[in-house]
């Protein structure tokens, strides 16, 4: 059935000339039976042709096929031609008119005219003076013969506002998704910018103490050679890190970004989770803080993930988790990888908060968590919290792939 009505959608003058096919067959079977001559049958054969073509060409040229319907009905009232079958067509252009949105609305109201007085007309012609009923009788059937011409006339104004709305919404529904993307790569490229100069003074610090090992190896090269063994094993691992950490930056690193100027210093790591829990803590936020199992030493870009996702997490949950709120954080080490576990019992973010990577039209948080967790190659979930509240996990490997 779907494909019969997309068919039928993308065909409507098949459809209209079909219709009119099966009028012009109902109208010659009542011009052969109630033949009243050759002229009035020739008459009624002409009337009928023409409103026929009305009917099929009613959505191709609205405007025209309403000229001509206007014309057929004063050459009926002129030459006294009785109605046929075909008078059907009438109401079916005065419907369109009024329905169609490309229809200039001077035609529309010149519809709704002729809605009005072609009953009284037509009664005036064929029935004033000839009739011995009642004038009240006879006001009623023109005011019966006028409601189905006003009928249709306010269906079809009806069905215009109607259309016109759904594609104001429309419109308005693909502005505003085009609206959304675009902020959300805005907000993709603005994290990815702002992650690579946080990451950029990470690989400057080990740079740095690749340097500075390396010139304390070559001072005591001779006399301290166990020294200079420990300097150069120091410098092989943090060459490596900083490798590691260099290969995460292609892909995101800003083309002709100016380096800043300063001192390159160390970004917060695990190690300063316990500081930035007591700031929250004494902005109101009870905070239960706990770490599972060995720790050990994290390739900064790690470090520096665990401690942006719990101070994002934490922002959140006072944005959003309501009063009383408490929030829980985990960090577990788990074999080659660090779980992160960050969750509270408040009323949790409405859903487009988090759905299609958090573009909430405000800070874009957990698009900066996924940028940051997919960064280090790790993976993130996020979404509402059994028995209420939101959870954020995040699991990060402690050693860079190869």
């Amino acid at each position: 059935m779907q494909r019969l009505y997309d068919f039928l959608r993308r065909h409507p003058t098949g459809v209209d000339s079909f219709w009119a096919v099966v009028l012009l067959g109902f109208s010659s079977l009542t011009i052969v039976f109630d033949s009243d001559g050759v002229v009035h049958t020739a008459a009624n054969v002409v009337v009928t042709l023409g409103l026929c073509l009305v009917v099929a060409l009613r959505r191709k040229a609205p405007v025209q096929m309403l000229l001509l319907t206007a014309a057929i009905g004063v050459g009926q009232l002129i030459f006294g031609i009785r109605a046929v079958p075909s008078d059907l067509g009438m109401l079916v252009i005065a419907y369109t008119v009024a329905s169609a949105p490309g229809v200039p609305r001077w035609a529309s109201r010149c519809a709704l005219f002729g809605a009005l007085v072609s009953p009284t007309l037509t009664f005036l012609r064929y029935d004033a003076g000839k009739s011995d009923q009642s004038l009240s009788f006879q006001i009623f059937s023109v005011a019966l013969l006028t409601v189905p011409f006003v009928l249709v006339w306010v269906l079809g104004d009806s069905m215009r506002t109607r259309r016109a709305y759904w594609a104001q919404l429309e419109e308005r529904a693909t502005r505003l998704e085009k609206e959304r993307e675009a902020q959300s790569r805005i907000a993709v490229a603005a994290e990815r910018a702002r992650i690579a100069r946080e990451l950029h003074d990470v690989v400057a610090h080990n740079v740095s103490v690749m340097v500075v090992q390396a010139d304390g190896a070559a001072y005591v090269l001779d006399t301290a050679p166990e020294q200079s063994r420990q300097a150069l094993e120091t410098i092989s691992g943090t060459g490596r890190q900083a490798l590691a950490e260099m290969r995460r930056l292609l892909g995101i690193l800003r083309t002709g970004e100016q380096a800043e100027s300063g001192e390159y210093v160390p970004q917060p790591g695990v190690e300063q989770l316990s500081d930035l829990v007591d700031q929250v803590r004494g902005a109101g936020l009870p905070v239960d803080f706990r770490t599972e199992g060995e720790s050990r030493d994290l390739p900064s870009s790690v470090e520096l993930t665990v401690y942006r996702i719990v101070q994002e997490a934490l922002t959140n949950t006072r944005k959003h988790g309501g009063p009383d709120v408490r929030a829980t954080v985990r960090v577990s080490y788990r074999g080659d990888d660090l779980e992160l576990l960050v969750e509270d019992d408040g009323r949790g973010a409405q859903q487009e908060y988090y759905e299609d990577g958090g573009a909430d039209g405000l800070g874009h948080g957990l698009i900066g968590m996924r940028e940051r967790v997919g960064m280090v190659g790790g993976s993130l979930t996020a979404g509402p919290r059994p028995g209420g509240g939101f959870r954020i996990g995040a699991v990060l490997p402690l050693k860079p792939a190869r």
